[in-house]
């Protein structure tokens, strides 16, 4: 301000411009990147789980080895190189009674929702996931977080009434996929709530990576013991499956890459464009994915029911950002996000969700 009325009201020096400029342009790449990576890693873990060349259709093993790599390197980051400081206020208490339940959704989230990928194409997933605002708010009004008022069932009517256009359009639907992944969603509700009622309530801030160094472990243990009992039999009787060491590396490797893009996003962007750049990488996934898949056949009814559930998925968004600074105005502008707010981890923590 001093600089402006220094100069008269005349534009700023070219210097200010260019560094202007230039710090633009490195969010925009760090939203394209978050883009190409989030988009890429769920074509990934489709090929992975699904393409006969790597043959290793065992959702809860690749996640569970997802979970262990993250787990190790948020530990050499942290406390061996030290790179990043882990958010101080975590007690045993708050973690057997927080982190745990939340850990166990979230590994649920990505058993059931990597589950579904065998069943179902990547894209008819991105649809059924559009209901996920619907399973949040139904559950966040069940535990007394949320207040049911017209204009929200409005909403969830819209998403709704999507969801099922863009079901009754998929030419080929497999129920066990369905399941799968509204299982998926409501688990991934459950997490949501969880972090709501467990972290902010308690006023634990916890930024990404420290969720993840937290969340990590609790979860790789709770999907080892799936993995024990469901997955594990299966892989000793069947001798066609492989384990391509450097493919499940370069896997696990993409997944944390991921989680670190989505740290700088939220760390240089606000809330509202988080989740705009969350729309539009669904709305990539969902066409690419037809040109990269066989299993995938988008008909005119699909764009349509995805268009619309869109539609209120963006409207629900909306609303959310404005309610949330005057539901707690002690917090200051919610718009901007902060990175030790626990808010962080209910945006970016969806994202980690997609790449698992």
């Amino acid at each position: 301000m001093e600089r402006s009325s220094n100069n008269g009201g005349k534009p700023p020096p070219v210097a200010e411009r260019k560094a202007a400029w230039k710090d633009g342009a490195v969010t925009y790449f760090h939203l394209l990147f978050y883009i190409a990576i989030s988009g890429g890693q769920i074509f990934f873990n489709k090929w992975v789980l699904s393409s006969k060349e790597i043959n290793f259709p065992y959702p809860v093993a690749l996640t569970l080895l997802h979970m262990v790599f993250s787990s190790v390197v948020c530990f050499a980051i942290t406390k061996v190189f030290k790179i990043i400081k882990i958010e101080e206020g975590m007690t045993t208490d708050i973690y057997i009674s927080s982190v745990i339940p939340i850990g166990a959704m979230f590994a649920m989230t990505l058993w059931l929702g990597n589950s579904a990928y065998l069943y179902i194409s990547v894209a008819f997933a991105q649809m059924l996931k559009a209901i996920m605002p619907v399973a949040v708010f139904l559950l966040g009004a069940a535990f007394g977080l949320e207040e049911m008022s017209y204009r929200m069932l409005a909403i969830m009517s819209v998403i709704s009434v999507g969801v099922i256009v863009a079901s009754v359009g998929e030419i080929t639907i497999s129920w066990v996929g369905v399941v799968y992944q509204m299982g998926g969603v409501v688990a991934e509700a459950l997490r949501l709530i969880f972090i709501e009622i467990f972290l902010k309530k308690k006023g634990v801030k916890l930024n990404l990576i420290s969720m993840m160094y937290y969340v990590s472990p609790c979860s790789a243990l709770c999907l080892f013991i799936p993995w024990l009992f469901l997955e594990k039999p299966k892989m000793d009787d069947s001798i066609s499956w492989n384990f391509p060491p450097f493919t499940l590396f370069l896997n696990c490797l993409c997944t944390f890459i991921l989680n670190m893009s989505v740290f700088l996003v939220i760390s240089r962007t606000s809330a509202l464009t988080a989740r705009v750049t969350g729309v539009v990488r669904d709305w990539s996934v969902v066409l690419l994915s037809a040109a990269i898949f066989a299993d995938t056949q988008l008909t005119f009814i699909n764009i349509i029911g995805y268009a619309i559930a869109i539609a209120g998925v963006v409207a629900y968004n909306n609303h959310k950002l404005k309610v949330k600074p005057q539901s707690n105005p002690q917090q200051g502008d919610e718009n901007k996000v902060s990175q030790g707010n626990p808010r962080d981890v209910e945006i970016s923590m969806n994202s980690t969700k997609e790449a698992s």
